[in-house]
């Protein structure tokens, strides 16, 4: 159900989208080499100066890499359209390709000139308009955000994380704004808000189209809802990839207002690329889209020059093919009045390889590179590892999927992937295990984090191999310190064929008397019951030790916990406290990640490995003599 909703969501997307732009009459015979206006020469036209009734030009490309211009009639200004003191120009656009596509997916940006003045960028339209009218963002606006001084992230504290984090199998990484009700041309709108029956009576910002190129149907199905949420209208298999070039230098006339511009959020075997039109250069500063892409803040993508195939018109909206070109700069910011990114500078991207070993013993190799960020990091590597599986295997149905690996962070050890997921939908657990520990880690408030590497080696079969934990006997009940007892733990497969482990327990010599639980049960049941459940790490090595700590799902685990007062500081756990250190640490003036526990773990072992995915966990309890 969900992939089909998220089918129907991508169809409908597929018909929206907007956008325009203009360049004044004077700058058509100055722009014969590349028709875009000398930007040198350029001046703003003041927004208080911006009158309803005046005409003027804007220019965007609808085929090749030219530019080309068209005409804008101004409508009137809307004081705080934008937002608090960010007003909007309103336009109605005309000529023949302008009338022919409307405006469309990819015209974010378009500048609009009157009397060779820049007013401002192309960046909102109205859905189901039967006119091409478009909101303008003032080019003030738009720079005036990006001036600001001390533009940097802000320094956050480490964040608690739990074993149900670390062993999320249903992780679905998630962009800043949460689906509601919404499309690429719509803003997001509560189900149950009285606005509902006024949707598409609103401007919202002109839908960014974002180009897949190696992404199958069923991976745009399973993540295009997210996409579609932030105003991102996905369009597969219509435009080339970003590949894996060095930087190129640019020119005087690389990218000039009204050229297409495309922002990189991976390169290589995979790609996609977000394509809108530049608005303004100011030496090495770029300025384009006149909304925001997916409101980051500060960020690092690459930022390529880009030509259109086609404007494909539609009657709901239109949307521009684009493909990506070189790479001449890095996106550094994406905020609520455009994206400002810079010539010359080469953005810091993550390596990834993925080696899939499929049911038929092939073999395939992907590689590529994604941009860093707490969001997109994520979701990039869920879509690459869910679309690398499904491209050869099957999306739905019994599979066992084998996944390792490693993640390599500069200056702390690599977290180690070791996981096996036997499901009906493996592919979709798989992905995740491989993007939860990136998402915490890029997430956890240390600052300066980085990825040097990713390498991921994925082995399928289409065969379900899961066994249960039925039932657990133990040959005796009281024990002393040192002694040896053993314990039958019986295990059923799919198959319903039943086996015996026998599973030895040697108490430690400095064991005290008293009364203690053992359980036997499966890594992913043991992490949950886990005293260090939820810890605060002090370091970024802290955080990937505990990571690389979680317990696997394909073996069984025994341990010994005595019932007692004691707590976790930290990552560390500190049993048998007495009362006063207990009611110091519980005092609500303490500051730190203590977290109370109840059982504390005296013994534990890891089972050999089995050959299925083995889930269930039993628990008895023994009497430790003297």
């Amino acid at each position: 159900m969900k992939n089909r909703f998220a089918a129907a969501s991508l169809l409908l997307a597929l018909s929206t989208a907007n956008y325009a732009q203009d360049v004044s009459s004077s700058s058509r015979e100055n722009a014969k080499v590349k028709n875009v206006v000398n930007v040198s020469e350029t001046k703003f036209l003041p927004l208080s100066d911006v009158k309803a009734g005046m005409r003027g030009t804007a220019r965007t490309v609808f085929s090749g890499s030219e530019s080309e211009e068209f005409e804008v009639e101004i409508l009137g200004v809307m004081p705080g359209f934008i937002g608090p003191k960010h007003p909007a120009i309103i336009g109605r656009l005309s000529g023949k390709n302008a009338e022919r596509t409307g405006v469309f997916a990819g015209m974010s940006g378009s500048p609009v000139f009157i009397d060779g003045k820049l007013v401002g960028a192309i960046s909102f339209s109205f859905p189901f308009s039967k006119e091409p009218i478009a909101g303008i963002t003032p080019i003030e606006t738009m720079i005036e955000i990006f001036e600001r001084k001390n533009v940097i992230k802000t320094q956050t504290e480490p964040r608690a994380v739990s074993f149900a984090q670390l062993t999320a199998l249903d992780l679905q990484p998630t962009l800043p704004k949460q689906p509601i009700a919404s499309s690429p041309f719509m803003a997001a709108i509560a189900p149950d808000s009285p606005l509902v029956k006024l949707l598409g009576q609103q401007f919202a910002p002109i839908a960014t189209p974002l180009v897949f190129s190696g992404m199958n149907q069923e991976t745009l199905n399973q993540f295009s809802t997210q996409l579609i949420a932030n105003g991102v209208l996905p369009v597969s298999s219509v435009g080339g990839s970003a590949e894996l070039k060095s930087l190129k230098k640019s020119t005087d006339k690389t990218l000039l207002p009204g050229d297409s511009v495309t922002v990189a959020l991976a390169r290589g075997d995979y790609s996609l690329a977000a394509a809108g039109t530049v608005t303004y250069r100011d030496g090495d500063k770029i300025y384009a889209f006149g909304h925001p892409f997916l409101n980051l803040g500060v960020t690092e993508m690459p930022m390529l020059e880009s030509s259109v195939v086609i404007v494909i018109p539609n009657a709901n909206n239109s949307f521009k093919l684009s493909v990506p070109g070189d790479m001449v700069g890095t996106l550094g910011q994406d905020r609520s009045t455009g994206i400002y990114g810079e010539l010359g500078k080469t953005p810091k991207m993550i390596p990834v390889k993925i080696n899939v070993k499929t049911s038929n013993n092939a073999a395939q190799i992907y590689d590529f590179e994604i941009v860093k960020d707490p969001f997109l990091t994520p979701l990039l590597l869920n879509m690459t590892v869910f679309n690398s599986i499904t491209a050869t295997e099957r999306a739905i149905g019994d599979s066992t999927i084998v996944i390792s690996g490693k993640i390599n962070v500069k200056n702390a050890p690599p977290i180690l992937l070791e996981r096996k997921i036997s499901a009906s939908n493996a592919p979709v657990f798989a992905a995740s295990s491989v993007a939860t520990p990136t998402s915490l880690l890029l997430s956890s408030g240390f600052e300066n984090i980085e990825l040097s590497g990713i390498e991921i080696n994925v082995t399928s079969t289409d065969t379900k191999n899961e066994a249960t934990l039925q039932s657990l006997t133990i040959d005796k009940t009281q024990v002393k310190a040192g002694e040896t007892f053993e314990m039958s733990a019986s295990i059923r497969n799919d198959s319903g064929k039943s086996s015996v482990q026998k599973i030895p327990i040697t108490l430690p010599k400095e064991t005290a008397a008293g009364t203690y639980l053992v359980y036997i049960g499966d890594g992913n049941s043991l992490n949950q019951v886990s005293a260090t459940r939820s810890f605060v790490p002090k370091n970024v090595s802290d955080l990937v030790n505990i990571i690389n700590q979680v317990k696997k799902s394909d073996r069984l685990y025994a341990q010994v916990s005595r019932v007692s007062n004691g707590a976790v500081i930290g990552t560390s756990e500190m049993p048998n406290l007495p009362p006063s250190m207990l009611a110091t640490l519980n005092n609500e003036r303490t500051v730190g990640g203590v977290t109370p526990t109840i059982l504390s773990p005296i013994y534990e072992q890891v089972i050999a490995p089995s050959e299925s995915v083995i889930t269930g966990q039993q628990v008895l309890t023994i009497e430790v003599i003297r």
